[in-house]
């Protein structure tokens, strides 16, 4: 699904920005979740990662981070959606899991997310995060 050429570099982790563009539907515009996100978005993580930030501003900020990401960790799938709809449409919580490899070890990634995205102007103008904090430091961890 990730064809634009300009989003090359995150081909690593591309099941998680397919999997969240397909969910959002017709509630956004554009191809790649990248395209969807608002100039001045504020991506929250409500849990302490080393490395990652608590809040990013802005979409250029957040391309960095992700850029960050997909030099640690490879996605070979993310599955097991789950969907809901709220406030007409203008706010969708997502359930999902995400599956791959820590490059630098070749151990096993398995997380779970919720996310939870207000959409404005049909871009992410919000996205508050939580995740199986243990699970990613586990598998980040092995072997170390």
């Amino acid at each position: 699904m990730m064809s634009n050429s300009k989003y090359a570099t995150y081909k690593p982790i591309s099941p998680y920005f397919d999997m969240v563009r397909g969910a959002l539907g017709t509630l956004v515009n554009g191809e790649h979740f990248f395209d969807c996100v608002s100039d001045d978005i504020v991506y929250e993580v409500l849990y302490a990662f080393p490395g990652w930030p608590r809040i990013t501003r802005g979409r250029s900020d957040l391309m960095e981070s992700f850029r960050g990401y997909g030099k640690h960790i490879e996605l070979h799938s993310a599955d097991h959606l789950i969907k809901h709809s709220t406030d007409n449409g203008q706010v969708m919580v997502i359930e999902y899991e995400v599956h791959g490899t820590i490059i630098a070890s070749g151990v096993a990634y398995n997380n779970r997310f919720c996310s939870i995205i207000k959409i404005e102007n049909r871009r992410i103008a919000h996205w508050r995060d939580y995740m199986d904090s243990l699970a990613a430091w586990n598998a980040l961890t092995s072997g170390a």
